[in-house]
């Protein structure tokens, strides 16, 4: 399937899905409130134990994330977190 033809599904910032052409920038887990980069060693090694996938959720930006009432991940992105940790 070529990209173009590709729909995702995102997290608004109201909490609700919705269909984009735009893959996510940002990826979360619904159960802990979290949000992180894609890349997030914490989130692989979560997946590869086979135990995050299903609870997974992608916001097109890190905006998104946190009006959605997500946090950041203290693992790959500390500075954002210790931020949130001091306001929380």
């Amino acid at each position: 399937m070529p990209a173009s033809d590709r729909t995702f599904v995102l997290v608004g910032p109201d909490g609700t899905p919705y269909s984009s052409a735009l893959p996510g920038t940002i990826g979360g887990h619904r159960g802990g409130k979290l949000y992180g980069r894609l890349d997030c060693r914490a989130a692989l090694q979560a997946i590869a134990r086979g135990g995050y996938v299903r609870h997974r959720v992608f916001f097109a930006d890190e905006a998104t994330a946190i009006a959605a009432g997500y946090r950041p991940c203290a693992v790959c992105m500390p500075r954002e977190y210790a931020t949130w940790k001091k306001s929380a």
